[in-house]
């Protein structure tokens, strides 16, 4: 199948998933995870109309997204990955979304960063659903209290959280464990689902999710 086919069948499903779940169609945003695949890789899905984009490391989308953002308007560039408080200011300068905001220290980092360069990069706080040691995240427990911190001590806009559940372990507790957190911190955004789980986040109140493998293929 090329690209464009598994586009198009990932496109389908969210879709169906979306009419299953009783949302409205177009409600769930498509990132396509293109980490380790280089520009020439990305062109065609830019050119079947995908503009969401998630990265995992910064170095290497500075190596193709400048170029990529020059050829093409419109595109949108998520943070997907764990950001260091010494690269917030790449951080904010290339991405439009970071997803990964996941202790004070980081917080304060992109707060100075986007004040110094006027720029407002939409934020998401990582929860650490599993509680998984080798995992970035704040814990479920500390979730709307370190929201509150950001809001109230940083003056930045959550908008929404983030969550990669385990992978030997059912989705589903863990995206309606998000969705609870995100009601308690009026939240309205939900960034999880991934090639394996989309479906089933999107029935779990899903407002993006991230798929790379099934339109990408294996890495």
């Amino acid at each position: 199948m090329e690209l464009e086919e598994r586009l198009n069948d990932v496109r389908s499903r969210i879709s169906a998933a979306e009419q299953q779940g009783g949302r409205p169609k177009g409600s769930v945003q498509l990132v396509a995870v293109s980490k380790t695949f280089d520009a020439d890789a990305i062109r065609p899905a830019l050119q079947a109309g995908q503009r969401a984009f998630g990265e995992n490391r910064i170095q290497e989308s500075q190596g193709k997204w400048p170029e990529l953002k020059s050829e093409t308007s419109g595109i949108e560039l998520h943070l997907i990955g764990p950001l260091q408080s010494n690269k917030a200011a790449e951080a904010v300068a290339l991405f439009d979304v970071i997803e990964t905001v996941d202790r004070e220290k980081i917080a304060r980092a992109l707060a100075d960063e986007m004040k110094r360069q006027a720029k407002t990069p939409r934020l998401y706080v990582q929860v650490n659903t599993g509680l998984e040691p080798q995992k970035a995240g704040i814990a479920p427990d500390d979730t709307v209290e370190f929201v509150a911190f950001c809001r109230d001590q940083l003056g930045l806009a959550i908008e929404g959280l983030m969550c990669i559940p385990p992978v030997d372990e059912n989705p589903g507790p863990h995206f309606a464990l998000l969705a609870r957190l995100a009601k308690a911190c009026g939240i309205e955004k939900l960034s999880m689902g991934m090639s394996g789980d989309y479906e089933t986040a999107i029935a779990f109140g899903a407002s993006s999710v991230r798929v790379g493998s099934a339109i990408f293929g294996t890495r």
